[in-house]
């Protein structure tokens, strides 16, 4: 299922997305778009394992016995 989300931007930023789809790198300006939100998820992602290591380091981590302790 798709949901259609009209934004509003710039003609400076719109003209960029237009630029990107026009040089072929993605299909649409739609897929210009996803790729941002799955960017920005990969580096939300990348910062929360990043101070979950670190919490760990600092020994702020809990061994867990099994799945269940997950719980």
């Amino acid at each position: 299922m798709r949901t259609i989300l009209n934004i509003s931007m710039p003609n400076s930023m719109a003209k960029k997305i237009e630029q990107e789809t026009k040089k072929g790198d993605f299909a649409s300006k739609s897929e210009f778009i996803r790729s941002l939100f799955r960017a920005w998820e990969e580096e939300t992602l990348y910062q929360e394992l990043k101070q979950s290591r670190k919490e760990i380091r600092e020994g702020k981590g809990i061994k867990l016995k099994s799945l269940k302790d997950l719980r």
